[in-house]
């Protein structure tokens, strides 16, 4: 990198030392969805600026138990790559004092980027997009589950219950100021259905972006939930036979200003190539859950009936539809069958991928689905019903191979069939106690 890299660097570690940061965590998320980091003092951000920091490119193939699986080209102890923050996002983490946090891209010894960085692939999927005259505007929903350390609910307050609220004010409080301490802009913060479970929202921006402040509110509810001696579970089954944890995204797609959720004369106000857009995610949605939904304990979780959104459907405001459509004046797609085990860069780059896909394929959305799927007497396809059953369809997706390209891809098929293969034969209890507090 250059010296005008290393020149902000030194800026914002004046900055950040004004605020009393003494360590910055440079963190990506791997392809199992677990954030990895490696730290370093504030007095030398500059110089990581410039030159990176090192890291094995081992860790494309670790799992989720922090085993290690290999792939054709990524694997073992050899080779080396550089972590690059993005210091336009560097902020001062209000739940852990004296430590900042930037997302980073990683890059060969070279200086060339590296084929399987995560977060450059939904970068490359956005500059794609920007090519024809497109922008997006995105945003996760983060749901989550906290336990006392013991195991025990720090609430037994109802579903959606004020109550629940009352239980832990102090605590969602606590969430809620260091969200905005951060410069997040909270919509809205909630008890949710699970025992114990709550749901954060922040405003749409554009989907690195958005990915990037997952992360960011990720860390810092389980910053807070530690501060009040409490334990955060984003996992997608917390307790089998439960309602799991989600990670629904919201996308909307833009020409010239112009909402193409909103934008025509056609079903619920879609314009032609908005429902192109959404018409190549739909048939990409089996292969897309081995983005979305990637652990073996995510299918534990998305089941009929419980808004999961188990089948390869869509519909205006329904929730148990795999594509939700949202009309009005914040017009957007909710993809509703995602969750928190995701690597939030792979499932939006590929969500993008898939939409474009459909726009020059001239792609047409089916009937609508009203009501819940499963009680009709001709319900549409059900999702995949094992992470098996989406890495074949993955496997077998063009558009997700060409847009991920063959590195990235093969890495991806070998951590999926290398926990296939860790959790044969183990029980849903098994599932969900080996991964219910990685995620």
């Amino acid at each position: 990198m250059d010296e005008q890299q290393a020149a902000q660097g030194r800026l914002t570690a004046a900055r950040l030392s004004a605020e009393e940061v003494v360590g910055v965590a440079l963190s990506w998320v791997d392809n199992a969805g677990i954030a990895r980091v490696k730290g370093v003092p504030v007095r030398r951000l500059a110089e990581a600026a410039q030159h990176g920091v090192g890291m094995s490119p081992v860790f494309d193939v670790f799992l989720v138990d922090d085993s290690v699986t290999t792939s054709r080209w990524l694997g073992g102890p050899g080779g080396d790559l550089r972590l690059f923050p993005d210091l336009d996002r560097a902020v001062p983490l209000a739940a852990q004092p004296g430590w900042a946090w930037a997302p980073a891209d990683r890059y060969r010894q070279d200086g060339t980027p590296h084929p399987a960085c995560q977060r450059r692939f939904a970068r490359r999927m956005v500059d794609r997009a920007e090519a024809r005259g497109l922008s997006f505007q995105a945003a996760y929903e983060v749901e989550w589950v906290v336990q006392r350390p013991d195991g025990s609910d720090p609430t037994d307050g109802p579903a959606y219950g004020l109550h629940r609220l009352t239980d832990l004010s102090d605590y969602l409080r606590d969430v809620l100021q260091a969200l905005e301490a951060e410069h997040l802009d909270v919509l809205q913060i909630h008890p949710e259905y699970a025992t114990g479970q709550f749901e954060v929202s922040v405003a749409a921006e554009d989907p690195v972006g958005a990915a990037d402040s997952t992360v960011l509110v990720r860390e810092t509810v389980r910053g807070v939930s530690a501060r009040h001696d409490l334990r955060a579970s984003f996992a997608p089954s917390v307790q089998p036979g439960s309602v799991g944890n989600g990670a629904h995204l919201h996308l909307s797609a833009w020409r010239d200003g112009v909402n193409l959720m909103a934008a025509g004369g056609g079903r619920h106000g879609l314009g032609k190539e908005g429902e192109a857009f959404l018409g190549g995610i739909l048939a990409e949605l089996p292969a897309l859950l081995a983005l979305g939904a990637p652990s073996v304990a995510s299918y534990l979780r998305l089941v009929p009936s419980q808004w999961a959104g188990a089948y390869q459907c869509w519909g205006l405001e329904n929730r148990e539809a795999g594509l939700r459509l949202i009309a009005g004046r914040s017009a957007n797609a909710e993809i509703k069958c995602f969750d928190g085990a995701a690597n939030p860069y792979l499932a939006i780059g590929g969500v993008i991928a898939a939409g474009l896909a459909g726009i020059d394929a001239g792609a047409a959305l089916p009937e609508e689905v009203l009501g819940d799927p499963a009680h009709l007497a001709d319900p549409p396809p059900r999702l995949p019903q094992s992470l098996g059953e989406s890495l074949a369809a993955f496997e077998a997706s063009d558009v997700l191979r060409e847009a991920l390209g063959d590195i990235l891809h093969e890495a991806i098929r070998a951590v999926r069939q290398a926990e296939i293969d860790l959790f044969a034969g183990r029980t849903p209890e098994d599932v969900t106690a080996a991964t219910r507090w990685r995620y």
